[in-house]
């Protein structure tokens, strides 16, 4: 339990710790989002991946008036839970807004952090961009089914399609179509500006936290600019675009991710 939420959470490897949060697509979960990250990282670091809430295996249901908030106080009580004081945060996305939210409520928690391509950045200073608003209309219409999935998976979230095997989308489809995900959907359009504005830490992210982004050139979900404004504004941040990379950095490029991550992670930059 954390934060009065069933938080499910895979861990291994010994060193500093590091929590990987995944993204917000359907049937996103923790292990299966960094199945190519993991063991390379606990090679030196004691790696903790939760399903965030509202996805796999954790409690569903999140506060849609202010979804960041929402998870990042799940995450925030989970290392509560685990004692720990400090640790490194890696954010793909809706993580990667989680991992910020956090960091600008709570600098002292986080030591440093690796964003990839994280939502929040521009968001109430652009219409959504096609990606996104595949993601956000997967549960409306007439419903989810596993070729919109594929759909937004292919021609959305990666630069090359071929490089999502058929076995990933089966599995995120059957995680996706879970009761209680569709009864309340983690992720939805914002109902008001109050709610957009939330949502938008563009204002906000001047944070001293030493912070790499990870920016696919080709991400269709989150505009790749969103690197510029935060490194314009962070006075401890560096920005490396991905080429020929959408945005799933952590997948579709793994070793140059896992390399960058862990010696970024070490201080050795």
């Amino acid at each position: 339990m954390a934060a009065g939420q069933e938080i499910f959470v895979a861990e291994t490897g010994d060193g500093p710790p590091v929590l990987l949060l995944h993204g917000g697509g359907p049937g996103a979960s923790g292990v299966s989002n960094y199945a190519r990250n993991i063991g390379e990282l606990a090679k030196e670091y004691r790696v903790i991946v939760p399903d965030m809430p509202g996805y796999g295996r954790s409690t569903k249901g999140i506060d849609v008036a202010d979804p960041f908030g929402s998870v990042a106080d799940s995450i925030r009580g989970l290392l509560d839970r685990l004692g720990l004081d400090k640790a490194h945060l890696v954010g793909n996305s809706l993580g990667g807004a989680c991992a910020l939210r956090i960091a600008l409520d709570t600098p002292d928690r986080v030591d440093r952090m690796l964003l990839m391509g994280p939502g929040g950045i521009g968001a109430s200073r652009a219409l959504p961009t096609p990606g996104l608003n595949s993601l956000l209309n997967y549960y409306t219409g007439d419903g989810p089914s596993r070729l919109k999935l594929e759909k937004f998976i292919r021609n959305y979230l990666v630069f090359n399609a071929a490089d999502v095997p058929d076995s990933v989308i089966d599995l995120r489809y059957q995680d996706s179509i879970a009761p209680e995900v569709v009864a309340a959907p983690p992720l939805r359009r914002p109902k008001s500006l109050r709610a957009l504005w939330k949502m938008d830490f563009t204002r906000d992210a001047r944070l001293p936290v030493p912070t790499l982004v990870l920016w696919g050139a080709a991400d269709k979900v989150n505009r790749p600019s969103g690197g510029r404004m935060l490194a314009d504004r962070m006075p401890d941040c560096d920005l490396y675009m991905v080429a020929n990379t959408g945005h799933w950095v952590q997948f579709e490029r793994a070793d140059l991710f896992n390399r960058l991550c862990a010696d970024f992670l070490a201080g050795r930059r």
